[in-house]
């Protein structure tokens, strides 16, 4: 018996214990909760009623932009700022006290005050003198709303009224104007420039009397370069602007605040969302009434991510310079030159290495860097684009690959007598392109729009379609990206001008480049496409987009603007390589057009020149009848091609050119070829 007791389990007790003690606990609890819904409840809630919490994003500095070798051309200038962040339903009242206090510590530029309207003035005199403004209204006029009322007040104040408002009192108006523009929750700078020491200070000092005023630092853009690809990098808003009002809703939907500053051109603009960075996010606790309580940080800010450009500095310096000295060298045998431009690329991998384009006011006599002409300025390139022609005639079979025509001249019903620069003899495909027979060509073009004879009958009524063989026609060179856009990484380029032909004469003419106008970025996306067997490239301003790093170097790659092929050309390789064969025999053969320039180079070039004719029209009148643009496009070394340039330069007096085409493109390859073993130099070093 005894020994059963002894056997006995005491689990069940210590069960009992656990649960009288969970008990205990839960009976605490409810106690608890007891007390603060019913005793306590009435003023946790009245504290709840009398805040709430908001959340607002302060703007970060912009991503920096580079060129390939890390030389920095856009940065972030630091400034000092006062901001001011209005609480929810700030009264005029409100921002009218706090500017007659701010008055005394912050100075107005004159610039601000000249902004003041009419409109802030009554407004302000209306504050000054309710008691007075109001009497000004009649008894059924004291009846209607406020707004009726408000509105019958500011009409009545009169000039008399404005006069009494002091120099000083404008300086406030002034204040009071900047700080109506913020909104709710949200930073607005109130002044960021011309800040002294001394009045940062001061207003640092005295910020508990100065409610929704921050003194902090901001940053305006830096350019580093006065001239150089300025119209490239483009420009972003200022703080008065904003963002675009027309893409208000837009940028809006991606978290913008409306005072926020944007690219409103160029770079700036194309690479937006990847230079804008992460705006901090703070969380603001506020009374009922507005006043702000705290403000705690959710989300930490981050600078916007950098650009490294694929173009160097001082490649693109040296393009500047060959470019600018050669159009002012020009000029004294040509008084309607104006313009000269030129594109240097990569043609493997789309980069741009270098963007000239210069314009001449002759008002003002002064040279503009401007290297946005050299894809939005379209002009007819004249034989450059022969070889476009050639393959066009081979792959639609209208022509055989050796096919050798006699260079005499074309004379059609309805046409002049159309003919090559001189005599050039039998040509073939090869060699057509070496010495730029006009003749091959318009037979190219004729065959295409079904004109079976070769030669045609003097004076004889051609069997060419001629809106048929241009279609044709340019569908293929749109392949090269004639006539077409290329790609580029910028908000938007001209696409040429391509036209509707009215008689087969103009179809001749566009296989000699002397109907359709085109872009120098699109001739020298159409050279790389031909360099490098047949593959259109998309050419790109920005190699890489980088992290933002806290030193003053590049943080790691974020993304990579890697080659990008557009589309490979429907045509046959061989072909192909028949042209390549007689851009070869252009520069570096007797009778090749470009052998003068070319044939002692030091690297192995190709490519073809252009000439063509041209009416200079301004204002709708005829200025003069014999003009020429001069063009060229190349490529080198021809084994396996690393560069590829396209110059244009359009309005010479006929025969005055001075090969100015020539003169630009060889410095140009010099100087690459100079950079490469220098570069090489450095690397052995």
């Amino acid at each position: 018996m005894n020994n059963k007791k002894k056997n006995k389990n005491p689990l069940p007790f210590r069960l009992n214990i656990v649960f009288f003690v969970i008990f205990i606990l839960f009976s605490v609890l409810v106690i608890q909760l007891g007390v603060v819904q019913i005793l306590e409840g009435k003023s946790h809630q009245e504290e709840i009623d009398r805040t709430v919490s908001d959340k607002s994003k302060s703007p970060v500095p912009r991503g920096k932009i580079f060129d390939r070798d890390g030389d920095v051309l856009v940065d972030n200038d630091p400034l000092y700022s006062i901001t001011y962040t209005p609480p929810k339903r700030a009264q005029p009242e409100d921002k009218l006290e706090l500017a007659e206090k701010l008055i005394k510590y912050m100075e107005v530029d004159e610039e601000e005050i000249d902004k003041v309207t009419e409109k802030n003035k009554e407004e302000y005199w209306y504050m000054k003198n309710l008691n007075k403004a109001n009497d000004r209204l009649t008894k059924k006029e004291s009846k209607l709303d406020d707004d009726e009322q408000y509105e019958l007040v500011l009409d009545s104040i009169d000039d008399d009224d404005l006069d009494e408002i002091s120099d000083e009192e404008m300086k406030v108006i002034a204040i009071k104007r900047l700080l109506d523009q913020a909104y709710s929750l949200t930073p607005e700078v109130i002044k960021n420039e011309g800040i002294s020491p001394e009045e940062y200070s001061k207003i640092a000092e005295n910020l508990s009397e100065l409610p929704g005023i921050n003194a902090s630092t901001d940053w305006n853009r830096k350019y580093t370069e006065k001239d150089t690809l300025r119209s490239i990098l483009g420009s972003i808003t200022n703080r008065n602007e904003g963002i675009p009002q027309e893409k208000e809703d837009y940028y809006l939907s991606r978290g913008y605040s409306r005072n926020d500053r944007v690219g409103k051109s160029g770079l700036e603009e194309e690479y937006e969302d990847q230079l804008r960075g992460r705006k901090e996010v703070l969380e603001n606790t506020t009374t009922k009434s507005g006043d702000l309580i705290s403000s705690d940080i959710l989300v930490d800010g981050e600078r916007g991510k950098d650009l490294v450009l694929s173009m160097d500095l001082d490649f693109q310096k040296k393009v500047d310079d060959i470019v600018l000295k050669e159009l002012k060298s020009a000029q004294g045998k040509n008084p309607h030159l104006e313009d000269a431009m030129a594109v240097v690329m990569n043609p493997k991998t789309g980069d741009l290495l270098a963007l000239s384009g210069f314009h001449h006011d002759k008002d003002k006599n002064e040279y503009e860097n401007s290297p946005l002409k050299s894809f939005y300025d379209q002009h007819p390139p004249g034989s450059s684009v022969k070889g476009a022609t050639v393959l066009t005639g081979l792959e639609e079979g209208v022509i055989d690959p050796g096919e050798v025509i006699e260079d005499k001249p074309v004379k059609i019903a309805g046409s002049n007598a159309k003919k090559s620069y001189k005599p050039l003899g039998s040509v073939s495909d090869i060699t057509a392109l070496q010495k730029s027979s006009n003749v091959y060509m318009f037979y190219i073009g004729l065959r295409m729009g079904g004109e079976t004879r070769t030669p045609v009958p003097e004076n004889a009524k051609t069997n060419a379609n001629a809106r048929e063989g241009v279609q044709k026609m340019q569908n293929y060179f749109h392949q090269f990206g004639l006539g077409v856009t290329t790609g580029i990484d910028f908000p938007s380029e001209a696409t040429g001008s391509t036209a509707e032909p009215e008689n087969a004469g103009q179809l001749m003419d566009l296989g000699i480049g002397q109907f359709d106008s085109y872009t120098t970025l699109q001739l020298a996306q159409y050279v790389s496409t031909i360099a490098n067997g047949g593959y259109r490239i998309e050419p790109h301003l920005v190699k890489e987009v980088r992290s933002p790093s806290v030193k003053n170097e590049l943080g790691s790659v974020y993304k990579a603007n890697d080659t990008h092929v557009l589309d490979k050309i429907n045509i046959k390789n061989d072909y192909i390589e028949r042209v390549q064969t007689g851009f070869d025999k252009a520069f570096n053969e007797q009778e090749g057009t470009g052998y003068s320039r070319w044939h002692d180079a030091s690297y192995d070039a190709a490519g073809k020149t252009g000439t063509a004719e041209q009416v200079l029209v301004e204002d709708g009148k005829i200025v003069s009848e014999d003009v020429e643009n001069l063009s060229l496009v190349g490529y080198a070394p021809q084994d396996d091609p690393e560069v590829a340039f396209a110059v244009l330069i359009p309005n010479l007096d006929k025969g005055k050119g001075d090969d100015i085409n020539h003169k630009i493109g060889r410095q140009i390859m010099d100087a690459y070829f100079d950079k490469e073993d220098d570069d090489d130099d450095e690397d052995e070093e």
